[in-house]
């Protein structure tokens, strides 16, 4: 097996702050913030710009949509770069094709299909971007507590930008141009990779060099998923996405079919992202590493039961503490996540990261769009509850599943992530 460059295991007994006393992390975490308003800022000037030249409202959604629809296959053909190649090189890589894609976007003369296609382009490699970043912490941060608090916080660089990223766009779009906030998205792509390829460290590649022949797609996913324990704890980080985003999908009929108005439901938008966020940053800060682990089969469990109380059909102030309180339940992915790296092996943690993440935005369409569905036939209360007592079977018999694939290889730690006996 070949070895890999690590950085020395850190103990945050600071928590948040004692990661970011660490230089190189202070880089990531810089170039990951830059990266993500990057993609923000295009999302809504892209729609704008295109419905400016067309007059097409279809047009126009259709410009939203392509930042989710290669994703899947970007994440599934090229997962292996992230463990063939060297971390640093591969992530710079990508922030300079988001950022010739973005500048080729700002000349007047690119066609409205030529966009389309840009657009798909800077989509098609952000999974492996964000996979191969999650696992450099490993080399950045050691594979210890410090990792799952470093993959904290670039998750919540990435709710946050949900919550302000958007606002940030309209703003600009006041005093810019489309095409002006898009430039503004090709120079922030090039300073995540200007950051990345100065504040970071040269490391080799994780997978043993370029020597090693390259594995095929299944080839690829069979190495990752054929494991029993990584299945399974993979499958506990895709199917819950798959529920919990359901409420979202369907906030703005039921908002509707309840009278709300349009600030209403901005401010229920917002509950449940504020909510993860808050959740996170407690679990983070106020619990040690093995509570953490310990909360991770309840909370998980739980995490769906708040949305029973659609069955009530409530008012907005009732909604807005339910939507918070199934982000609150996100703080068991701080646990998740230790587990996760515990039970990946070290020359697959890239291609792994990267399944990981695609996964996670593939059911997170899958679940908008069957919710849709179900709410044309079934009323939105009734698809919500549903979803809520589904999610909460589906999370049980995972956990299940995990408890009879047994421990680790290492045998340190039992289905919860506790150390083992």
């Amino acid at each position: 097996m070949p070895t890999v460059n690590q950085a020395p295991a850190v103990t945050p007994a600071g928590g948040y702050r004692t990661v970011f006393r660490i230089r190189e992390f202070r880089a990531v975490f810089a170039a990951h913030l830059m990266s993500v308003l990057g993609v923000v800022i295009a999302e809504i000037s892209l729609t704008v710009l295109v419905y400016r030249l067309t007059g097409s409202p279809l047009m126009s959604a259709l410009t939203f949509a392509l930042g989710f629809l290669p994703y899947a296959l970007g994440g599934t053909l090229l997962a292996g770069i992230a463990d063939r190649y060297p971390a640093r090189r591969v992530l710079v890589g990508c922030d300079l094709v988001c950022a010739a894609c973005a500048a080729v976007m700002v000349l007047p003369g690119t066609p409205v299909a030529g966009i389309l296609v840009l657009r798909c382009a800077m989509a098609f490699v952000a999974p492996l971007f964000q996979g191969t970043l999650s696992a450099s912490l490993g080399d950045v941060l050691g594979t210890g507590d410090a990792f799952v608090l470093g993959r904290s916080l670039l998750r919540m660089v990435a709710q946050s930008a949900q919550l302000i990223g958007f606002g940030l766009g309209g703003l600009l779009l006041t005093v810019l141009a489309p095409r002006g906030a898009i430039a503004l998205t090709a120079a922030g792509f090039l300073g995540s990779a200007l950051l990345l390829r100065l504040g970071t460290r040269a490391r080799p590649a994780r997978a043993g060099a370029a020597a090693a022949p390259p594995m095929s797609v299944g080839a690829g996913l069979r190495a990752v998923l054929g494991e029993r324990r990584v299945r399974a704890l993979t499958l506990l980080f895709w199917l819950p996405s798959l529920f919990v985003v359901v409420p979202e999908a369907l906030l703005a009929p039921y908002a509707d079919g309840i009278g709300a108005g349009t600030a209403a439901l901005g401010l229920l938008m917002c509950a449940q992202p504020v909510g993860v966020i808050a959740g996170e940053l407690w679990a983070g800060s106020a619990l040690s590493p093995r509570t953490r682990s310990r909360i991770v089969v309840p909370l998980a469990t739980a995490a769906p039961l708040p949305l029973l109380g659609y069955a009530l059909r409530p008012g907005v102030a009732v909604l807005l503490g339910l939507l918070l309180l199934v982000g609150l339940a996100h703080a068991y992915t701080l646990g998740l996540d230790r587990m996760y790296v515990d039970a990946v092996p070290g020359e697959l943690r890239g291609r792994a990261m990267t399944l990981l993440s695609t996964g996670l935005m593939t059911f997170q369409g899958v679940g908008m769009a069957l919710a849709g569905l179900a709410a044309e036939f079934l009323p939105v209360h009734v698809v919500v509850t549903g979803t809520a007592a589904l999610g909460t079977a589906v999370v049980a018999l995972l956990f299940a599943e995990l408890r009879s694939a047994g421990r680790p290889a290492g045998g340190s730690r039992d289905e919860t992530g506790r150390p083992g006996k």
